[in-house]
């Protein structure tokens, strides 16, 4: 029953982040996209695969393997921005965000495998 919950309270996140990206037709600021060196086809592409794993989530009821693939689909897009807010020296507090959603992610992944 945890797990449900997890998946539905990140997919929700998700799925709204993702969203946004992709209606802001992938702009998020020139400064954005100078610090962490995308541009907007890159940030499109990850709004797209965010809410598309997102939406995935949403299935947790009913199929393991959809499950399982929205959240590969969303952890290659947190595991990109963990290694983009470090590689442009933000610390912890800046990357706090996509690691939580990544460990519960990842948590889930592994949740999905028992019986």
């Amino acid at each position: 029953m945890l797990r449900h919950l997890v998946n539905f309270y990140v997919g929700k996140n998700m799925f709204e982040g993702g969203l946004q990206k992709v209606q802001n037709d992938g702009e998020l600021g020139t400064g954005f996209e100078e610090k962490f060196s995308v541009d907007s086809k890159q940030m499109k592409l990850a709004g797209y695969f965010e809410s598309i794993g997102g939406a995935l989530l949403f299935f947790t009821l009913f199929s393991k393997t959809l499950v399982r693939i929205g959240i590969i689909m969303m952890n290659l897009v947190l595991g990109t921005a963990i290694f983009k807010h470090y590689k442009s020296g933000d610390g912890f507090e800046e990357t706090k965000g996509a690691i939580k959603f990544f460990g519960l992610n990842t948590l889930s992944f592994f949740e999905t495998f028992r019986k």
